[in-house]
């Protein structure tokens, strides 16, 4: 993975870099602001972009949306203090593929960090219910997906990585294989995303993660 590390505080951003060096992860350069982050990101074409929220002269979301528009298939995760709901929903209409937050310790992040090149999605631990919950009133207000209940219940990580990979496209095999996972396991996995998420059927699921974002 070739990563650019975007952060306004330096000492933050050596060590952050340093932290993913180290674990063998390509960084190919730094920014301090989101104005420098887009221009890195058109000279150094990196695969993953991590980006602070709270910049100078361009804030990350502002970039995010720049960088997507420019340049779609970079991916682009925040790294940020704020587990405010309107940053958080903020970021994924800007094309975030991910949010995490700096209070989380080192192997939770590197392991949520390095699921990207599973195809999952990285949030920090309880932001995923709060994506979720968020779909469902807007999926209510459109009339899209039937009411059945207001409440959403919360996926775990492995159905979040299972409904990911399902609405990617990926048969139940192809998931299975990359998650070494039995066939039939991943449609018991299917079945209780259905039934959580109070659906219909595995259309309306994955209708329920590209709506979300969790692809594109």
């Amino acid at each position: 993975m070739k990563v650019l590390l975007v952060d306004d505080h330096p000492l933050f951003l050596d060590g952050l870099k340093n932290l993913l060096t180290l674990r063998g992860i390509e960084v190919v350069g730094t920014a301090r602001d989101g104005m420098e982050a887009l221009e890195k990101a058109r000279t150094l074409h990196p695969e993953i972009i991590l980006m602070d929220i709270q910049m100078p002269k361009l804030d990350g979301l502002a970039a995010t949306r720049l960088i997507k528009a420019e340049l779609p298939d970079v991916k682009i995760v925040m790294l940020t203090m704020s587990a405010e709901d309107e940053d958080l929903f903020e970021a994924i209409k800007c094309g975030a593929c991910g949010y995490l937050l700096k209070t989380l310790d080192v192997d939770e992040f590197l392991s949520l960090f390095v699921g990207l090149a599973r195809g999952e999605v990285p949030l920090s631990s309880g932001l995923a219910s709060r994506v979720l919950e968020e779909f469902a009133r807007q999926a209510m207000k459109s009339k899209s997906i039937k009411p059945v209940e207001a409440k959403t219940e919360t996926l775990s990580a492995r159905q979040m990585q299972v409904l990911t990979l399902v609405a990617q496209g990926l048969t139940y095999k192809e998931v299975g294989a990359k998650l070494c996972l039995a066939e039939r396991t991943i449609k018991y996995h299917i079945g209780e995303i259905i039934e959580q998420l109070h659906l219909e059927n595995r259309s309306q699921a994955i209708q329920y993660a590209r709506a979300m974002k969790l692809v594109k």
